[in-house]
């Protein structure tokens, strides 16, 4: 009896389909995200939709509300950072920011607690994890490391910060959102450039940071409208109304630092 010849007919045929299975599954994998996605093109606003509450200034987006947590935020740990820099700046650049850091997070904590009040919502009341250890990276710095360390861990901070407030200011359609928003998008521009005017700000740097995906953790937004006490206070100081702070002449700037 004759030993049967190989299959190869048919080898050849089942390797055929599982190629052609294999196609076939790659394109309905294609075609499936555009097939899903075909008829949503209201999908953004359905989302801002579902995430919004209403109130009596107008509708409070999930942005809205964490824009919100992050103005008090920083109050929790810039305002404390400033009156450091009052006392530890070697130069009177340093110093003078210290004050505007003050002077502006008071300023803006005070408007962010009666903004959270009239809208029922939670506050924080003390700093998150990245603005604990920022603080705590300032608190042993020393002399013209506590300088450099200062300006650019702030002007950092106030970068990120800075592009939020604007797409807050952009898109609330909520009155006190909106307030607070052109009250914090003054603050932080005078910020960034009395940091700037330090001549500690590491550019370089900066746009490395600015550019990565490394930013500092968020803290969730707080949950919608409700019964909620009033936040406690978290400013310790209240710069006189009379203080007035301008800044120093250019050539008071430390000089560049030696590689």
């Amino acid at each position: 009896m004759r030993p049967r010849p190989p299959l190869r007919g048919r080898g050849i045929i089942s390797g055929t389909g599982i190629i052609i299975t294999g196609l076939a599954a790659t394109l309905l994998a294609l075609i499936f995200p555009i097939w899903s996605y075909a008829d949503r093109s209201g999908t953004g606003v359905d989302v801002l939709n579902a995430q919004t509450v209403a109130t009596n200034y107008g509708p409070l987006s999930a942005l809205d509300r964490d824009f919100i947590t992050k103005v008090r935020l920083a109050g929790l740990w810039e305002l404390p950072a400033g009156q450091e820099a009052e006392q530890k700046g070697t130069t009177e650049a340093v110093r003078t920011a210290g004050r505007h850091l003050v002077e502006g997070h008071t300023f803006l904590d005070q408007r962010v607690r009666d903004v959270a009040a009239k809208l029922s919502l939670e506050l924080p009341n003390e700093p998150n994890a990245q603005q604990r250890q920022w603080l705590a990276t300032l608190n042993t710095a020393q002399g013209v490391d506590y300088d450099r360390q200062f300006a650019n861990i702030l002007r950092l901070a106030h970068g990120k910060v800075f592009s939020v407030v604007a797409q807050v200011r952009a898109t609330t359609r909520n009155s006190l959102v909106r307030s607070l928003a052109d009250d914090a998008n003054t603050t932080v521009l005078d910020h960034i450039k009395v940091l700037e005017a330090t001549g500690y700000v590491d550019w370089d740097a900066l746009a490395r940071n600015m550019a990565s995906a490394s930013t500092p953790p968020l803290t969730n937004s707080p949950a919608p409208p409700g019964p909620t006490a009033y936040p406690t206070p978290a400013v310790p100081v209240t710069p006189s109304a009379t203080d007035t702070y301008t800044l120093p002449p250019a050539t008071t700037s430390p000089p560049p630092q030696q590689p």
